[in-house]
């Protein structure tokens, strides 16, 4: 089925003359260097092609090659003959709203989507979404750059976690196999990835720690990053998945819950689980979504009622589940 679909998004790709490529809301690592991958392979078939991100970039993926190609904000709503959506569950996902109108393709390797595309190409088996473009360009017989083997291999070992995550399957290692033999060095993107800190993180990591909770069960760790943390720091935007694989860590903990204040009595909630402890149903539970070990919503209300009343919840919703 999936040979079916790959063959139809090349038919769209090649009978294309421009192509806008756009991903999610708050990027990440995969979406990120995926888009630029993406962008570079489709220029090689002498297309041209835009990338359009809602959001700014969030370090260190702003300090990457090529950023500066990434368009941020609204894409025009008539400029391109069709749209390619990198890990949407649907249109409003991307934060664009000019494209219903467009031809779109669907790409995507989360469990939650709707299905809303021209061609949907979802592969919940698939380890990032740069596994699935890398399989993409094989089908258009591109001839893979070192700078593309690079923004490919990033994407992998960014959404793998550095291959630590349960989405890590056997082809992530044979594809990032291949990447580096067309010229992707592991120790240079490693670099830029995990090593490359300013101390106001370093010390931020300390804040959201002491803030660190565990229910009575033991089985849920909760920590919380307040925007005064940020502000007094005089950090916008900075990733947070090394503080949240630390709580991730605890013996016996199942799943972190980690607050994010973004507003007023405003939480963004990121859910890290492991075992059979199922972070998506979790956060479908509040109207969000992800992946099995690795999902997102938001609640709004009093901090200290949240704390309680989600956390209950979500103990609840596993030991439904038969998760505990």
């Amino acid at each position: 089925m999936s040979a079916e679909i790959i063959d139809r998004i090349k038919s769209k790709i090649m009978e294309s003359r421009r192509i806008a490529v756009t991903s999610h809301l708050r990027p990440d690592g995969d979406s990120i260097c995926t888009s630029l991958a993406l962008q570079g392979m489709g220029e090689m078939l002498g297309k041209h092609v835009d990338v359009f991100i809602k959001d700014r970039i969030p370090f260190p993926f702003n300090l990457f090659p090529d950023i500066d190609r990434i368009q941020i904000g609204e894409m025009p709503s008539d400029a391109h003959d069709c749209v390619i959506l990198l890990e949407c569950a649907n249109v409003a996902r991307s934060g664009q709203s000019r494209i219903e109108n467009h031809f779109k393709i669907n790409i995507d390797h989360h469990h939650s989507n709707d299905y809303y595309a021209e061609i949907n190409w979802v592969d919940p088996d698939a380890a990032a979404v740069a596994c699935m473009i890398f399989k993409l360009g094989e089908k258009l017989d591109i001839e893979f750059t070192p700078r593309i083997a690079t923004q490919l291999y990033s994407a992998i070992v960014s959404d793998t976690g550095s291959f630590q995550f349960s989405n890590t399957k056997a082809h992530a290692f044979e594809i990032s196999y291949q990447l580096v033999k067309l010229g992707a060095v592991p120790i240079e993107v490693s670099e830029m990835l995990f090593n490359n800190h300013p101390w106001q993180k370093i010390k931020l990591l300390g804040q959201v720690l002491s803030t660190l909770q565990m229910n009575t069960s033991g089985n849920i760790a909760i920590i919380t990053m307040f925007k005064r943390y940020l502000e007094d720091l005089d950090l916008k935007e900075i990733d947070t998945e090394d503080i949240t694989t630390l709580a991730r860590s605890i013996k016996g903990a199942q799943m972190v819950l980690f607050f994010k204040e973004i507003g007023p009595d405003t939480y963004r909630v990121s859910i890290r689980s492991k075992a059979s402890a199922n972070a998506a149903l979790v956060a479908e539970h509040f109207g969000g979504g992800g992946h099995l070990h690795a999902a997102g919503f938001t609640v709004i209300g009093p901090y200290a009622e949240l704390i309680k009343e989600v956390t209950d919840t979500v103990g609840r919703l596993l030991k439904g589940s038969g998760q505990v």
